[in-house]
């Protein structure tokens, strides 16, 4: 086919028709122009009423989130164990589906497939929404002859690994909150009101507390040179960012020190433990070899003090070493870990000791998570009385101390 032919297969249709019984039908399609639209409604016994092109408004509108291909993967699991033929599936799935990004994805593949193209073929031309280890276990899927079992347990896997980051972002986002709201408040003081009380106290004729009079020249600072101020975090911050996704020692370093901050580097930790054992225990029970699947278990942990220990783990075991060893030698598994896995290892269990240890950290993170607001609570809570307090307190020591000379 040439490019522009292929290209031209990308256009969204929307359409009305009638089936079989005389019930009214729409849906979605991708296909090379209206005539095309029609003659595979025909091929479906659908009698075409309306066909339209979707408006572009509409067709790559929304983001696709691993969260929508976590919901992908259960409904395409949960079809396929019901019996529906896989291009069947697909139809019903992206037609189905309320965001037009996702519509289109889905689609897209759904035209590989009948293309000829297998199932982990056509994922893979995808990569921003499918990694490697979820076409691994695809692949593994269709070449075993069991693609509705190892779907199941993408989707699985997918939901859990979507769970766990959600509850790590509810753990950071509370305290982020907050401070960020502290400081907005701060500034709203220091543009607004205390020039007001600065008017004020000027008529009082009398030398101000050492305190207000730093609070005052603060606020003229940040009115005066406040803009210069914002402009230098808002580049240092961008430059920051840049330079995060662009050097692996800074990232490395940033993910060291990230697990040994007080109170959230422990979750870290427990998260990071609870997404390998979870992903080693997908993969092994897929059928993937452990050497071969460690690769995407590394990529998997979300930390790269983790991913790289994984990576040596690797070699190792790639040389005969036992994975128990192997863990131990990295110093960032507790003992509890290892010997859950030393036990599945002997009793060619592995998968299932593996399961049971991401189990026992996903709740462990959950906990701790739960318990985290009511831990910071009270910073939180210190941290905003001295911002905001302080900024009060500033402001009224002139009046107290008129007040004692009176």
């Amino acid at each position: 086919m040439p490019p522009s032919a292929a290209l031209a297969r990308d256009t969204p249709f929307i359409w009305e028709g009638r089936d079989r019984k005389g019930n009214r039908v729409r849906g979605r399609s991708l296909a090379n122009n209206e005539k095309d639209v029609r003659a595979e409604l025909r091929r479906q016994n659908i009698v075409p009423i309306k066909v339209r092109k979707q408006r572009a408004l509409f067709s790559s509108g929304g983001k696709i989130t691993p969260g929508d291909i976590a919901i992908f993967s259960r409904q395409l699991a949960t079809m396929l164990t019901a019996g529906i033929p896989l291009v069947q599936a697909f139809e019903i799935v992206g037609v189905g589906h309320e965001k037009p990004a996702m519509q289109k994805l889905i689609l897209d593949i759904k035209l590989s497939i009948e293309g000829g193209s297998s199932l982990h073929e056509s994922l893979a031309k995808h990569p921003l929404y499918f990694d490697d280890l979820y076409i691994n276990l695809v692949e593994a899927g269709e070449q075993a002859g069991a693609l509705e079992s190892l779907l199941d347990k993408v989707a699985t896997y997918k939901e859990k690994t979507e769970a766990l980051k959600k509850k790590i972002k509810k753990a950071l986002f509370y305290p982020a909150a907050v401070l960020a709201v502290a400081v907005i408040v701060t500034l709203i003081l220091l543009i607004f009101v205390i020039p007001q009380f600065e008017a004020l106290f000027k008529g009082f004729g009398a030398d101000l507390p050492a305190f207000t009079r730093l609070v005052i020249s603060l606020s003229q600072f940040v009115q005066d040179k406040g803009w210069l101020l914002g402009l230098i975090v808002g580049i240092g911050a961008a430059t920051f960012i840049w330079f995060k996704k662009r050097s692996r020692p800074l990232r490395q370093f940033l993910d060291r020190m990230s697990l040994k901050l007080p109170v959230v580097g422990p979750i870290l930790v427990k998260a990071a433990i609870a997404r390998y054992a979870r992903t080693l225990a997908t993969m092994f029970s897929a059928g993937v070899p452990l050497v071969e699947a460690m690769e995407s278990v590394a990529g998997a942990t979300g930390n790269i003090v983790y991913e790289t220990a994984v990576l040596r783990m690797r070699d190792e075991v790639a040389t005969g070493q036992r994975l128990q060893r192997a863990m131990e030698n990295t110093g960032l598994f507790p003992n509890m870990v290892v010997q859950m896995i030393a036990v599945g290892e002997e009793s060619g269990s592995l998968d299932e000791m593996a399961g049971k240890v991401a189990d026992f950290y996903e709740l462990e993170v959950d906990t701790a998570v739960d318990g985290l607001a009511s831990l910071l609570e009270p910073l939180i809570m210190a941290i905003l009385g001295i911002l905001v307090g302080g900024l009060v307190i500033a402001m009224y020591l002139p009046i107290f101390k008129l007040g004692a000379v009176i």
